[in-house]
C-alpha cells in the first residue's frame, strides 16, 4: 500500500500503562507503512519506554528505539508548575518549534486530553486524528478527524483508531522496548549479587489507594512464594517506599525490595518468572513482555485494562463496580480478594509455566 503520507506524529504523552498500551498500534504502523517517519511526543519522564537512556533520540529506528524515528519530550508539570517563569516560556517554544521543524503530515492523539490535543495542534500538522469520545470532550476541538473507537480492550481501540489513519486494516503488533545494554548488564549484576534465580516481581503500588491490595497481604503471599523457591522483588517507584518497606516487613524478609529506572524496569520484567500486582504501569509492562501474570482489580475494569496478550489470572470480586473515583482507601471489592486465591494463581501459573518449559 502507498501511504499518502511521509511522516506521522504519534501523541501519547503519559502515563506508564497509557504509553504500553498505545505502542502495539504504533508497531502496527510502522510494520504496515515502513517507509512513513515516526515521531512520538511523550512526557520527559516516561522517554525511557520509547528510547535506551543515553541513546540517540533521532535517526533510523534501532533496538535502542525501535517504534519512532524521533522522540520529542515535554515536561508539562514543571510547566504548570511554574508558568509564568521565563524557563518555562523558553522550554515550551523551544519543544513546539522542535515539532513544527519535522513538518509532520498527520498527528493521532491517543491520549484524548486537552493538552494533548493543543499540542497537537500547534505542532502545526494539517491533518489531526483522535476518538470521537475522548477522554476530555474539548481535546475534540483540535480534530480533524474524529474516530469512533472500535473494540473491548484499550489497546484494541488504539488499533482502530491507528487502522484509520493508515485507512487499512491492520495486524495487531507486539509492543517493541528498547534495549538498554547498560540496565541489562546492571540488572544482570544486580540479580548475580542477591544470589537470585527464578524470581516474581510484586508490585504493591497504584495509580491511586482504591485499586491497592493491602501491603499485609502482599508480605503473606510473598513468604509463600519463598517457600516454593521463588525470590519476591518488590518493585517500588518514587514516593512508594514506605509501601515497599512495609511489604517487606510483613513477609518476614523474605522478600526484598528493588527500585529501578525504566531501563531497568525493562530488564528486569523480562527475566521474572511472574508478576503479581494491580492495575499499574509496571503491570502492563510485564504483560507487553509476555510474563505471566496474577491481576489483583478492584475499581476498573479488567475487560478494559487489564494483562493483554500473555497468561494471567485476573481476580476480581463480583461486588465491584468499574468507576474511577481518586478514593485514597482500598475498594470494599478489592479487600475480598484473598491471600489464598491469589497465591493459588501464582501456583497455577508457575506450574504452568514449569509444564510447558
Amino acid at each position: 500500500m502507498s501511504p499518502h503520507f511521509e511522516r506521522i506524529l504519534v501523541v501519547r504523552l503519559s502515563a506508564m500503562g497509557d504509553i504500553i498500551h498505545a505502542m502495539p498500534a504504533v508497531a502496527a504502523l510502522r510494520a504496515a507503512l515502513p517507509s512513513v517517519a515516526i515521531g512520538w511526543l511523550v512526557e520527559e519522564r516516561w522517554a525511557g519506554l520509547l528510547c535506551a537512556a543515553y541513546s540517540a533520540r533521532s535517526g533510523m529506528p534501532s533496538p535502542q528505539r525501535p517504534l519512532a524515528d524521533n522522540i520529542h519530550t515535554v515536561d508539562t508539570k514543571r510547566w504548570r508548575n511554574a508558568l509564568l517563569s521565563g524557563e518555562t516560556r523558553r522550554g515550551f517554544l523551544a519543544s513546539i518549534s522542535e515539532l513544527k521543524r519535522q513538518r509532520y503530515d498527520v498527528a493521532v492523539d491517543f491520549q484524548g486530553l486537552l493538552r494533548s490535543s493543543i499540542l497537537m495542534r500547534l505542532s502545526g500538522t494539517p491533518v489531526r486524528y483522535g476518538f470521537a469520545r475522548p477522554r476530555e470532550s474539548a481535546a475534540s476541538w483540535f480534530y480533524t478527524s474524529a474516530i469512533a473507537a472500535q473494540g473491548t480492550h484499550v489497546i484494541e481501540q488504539n488499533l482502530s483508531l491507528a487502522q484509520a489513519v493508515a485507512n487499512t486494516r491492520l495486524k495487531l503488533a507486539p509492543a517493541e522496548f528498547p534495549r538498554d545494554e547498560e540496565a541489562e548488564r546492571k540488572i544482570e549484576s544486580e540479580l548475580a549479587k542477591r544470589h537470585i534465580g527464578k524470581f516474581a516481581i510484586l508490585n504493591p503500588g497504584a495509580g491511586w489507594g482504591a485499586k491497592q491490595w493491602p501491603t499485609d497481604r502482599y508480605g503473606e503471599v510473598a513468604k509463600q512464594l519463598s517457600e516454593s523457591g521463588v525470590t519476591p522483588l518488590i518493585n517500588y517507584g518514587p514516593g512508594e517506599e514506605n509501601l515497599a518497606a512495609a511489604v517487606e516487613g510483613a513477609s518476614g524478609g523474605s522478600a526484598q525490595r528493588i527500585s529501578l529506572s525504566l531501563g531497568e524496569l525493562i530488564a528486569l520484567t523480562r527475566r521474572a518468572a511472574l508478576f503479581i500486582g494491580g492495575d499499574t504501569g509496571p503491570m502492563h509492562l510485564a504483560a507487553a513482555l509476555r510474563v505471566p501474570i496474577v491481576a489483583i482489580f478492584g475499581p476498573t475494569d479488567p475487560a478494559r485494562n487489564g494483562p493483554f496478550g500473555t497468561s494471567n489470572i485476573v481476580l476480581r470480586s463480583p461486588i465491584s463496580v468499574t468507576e474511577h473515583s481518586r478514593h485514597a482507601a482500598p475498594e470494599a471489592g478489592l479487600l475480598l480478594i484473598t491471600v489464598e486465591q491469589v497465591s493459588g494463581a501464582a501456583r497455577e501459573l508457575l506450574e504452568a509455566a514449569h509444564d510447558v518449559g
